[in-house]
């Protein structure tokens, strides 16, 4: 079995020792982390239909919330607003998380650790990227969306983008 032993602090300040598998050693009830976002977790994660959770922390106050999200080739995108988007105009280091289960057992879970950045002011990228987030949850009628969800799309919607440039995944199988 090759591993890969990473060593380095946290973005929220904890030491952190990994012991990373190779992605082809995935092993029920067992940990890999993995530079980047392998095809597997891509797989996983990309159509999914599930809630992630995204932690942001500023002063040492760590916030957590549930966004739905978009993911494509290494980047997560949600639309948001609030103490989430404050916190990562402060910090935008942040953590996701997104799990599946079935009757209450998770099958797998999936942290992602990156970097985010904020798209105000560009209503072509935030139509753009509600097109993208919310048929998965809501279908593809935009006419049927909730009107404030529909706001999205116009000349001047309410919340702008956040995408998020992945560096890192840990995959975890139950």
């Amino acid at each position: 079995m090759r591993s890969i032993r990473v060593v380095g602090t946290s973005w929220f300040g904890f030491e952190l020792i990994f012991l990373a598998l190779t992605p082809s050693n995935y092993i029920e009830g067992r940990e890999t982390l993995v530079m980047g976002v392998p095809t597997d977790v891509e797989h996983l994660i990309t159509d999914a239909k599930l809630m992630a959770h995204i932690a942001t922390a500023v002063d040492g106050r760590p916030h957590v919330a549930p966004v739905w999200y978009g993911y494509d080739d290494g980047v997560l995108s949600i639309l948001t607003a609030g103490k989430k988007l404050e916190n990562i105009r402060q910090n935008p280091k942040v953590a996701v998380s997104i799990e599946q289960q079935t009757n209450g057992n998770a099958e797998w879970m999936v942290s992602l650790l990156g970097t985010a950045s904020v798209f105000d002011g560009d209503p072509v990228r935030i139509n753009e990227a509600a097109r993208d987030i919310f048929p998965k949850y809501l279908g593809p009628d935009e006419d049927s969306w909730p009107e404030y969800i529909q706001q999205s799309l116009s000349d001047d919607p309410p919340e702008p983008l956040v995408i998020i440039e992945i560096a890192s995944a840990t995959v975890s199988w139950f």
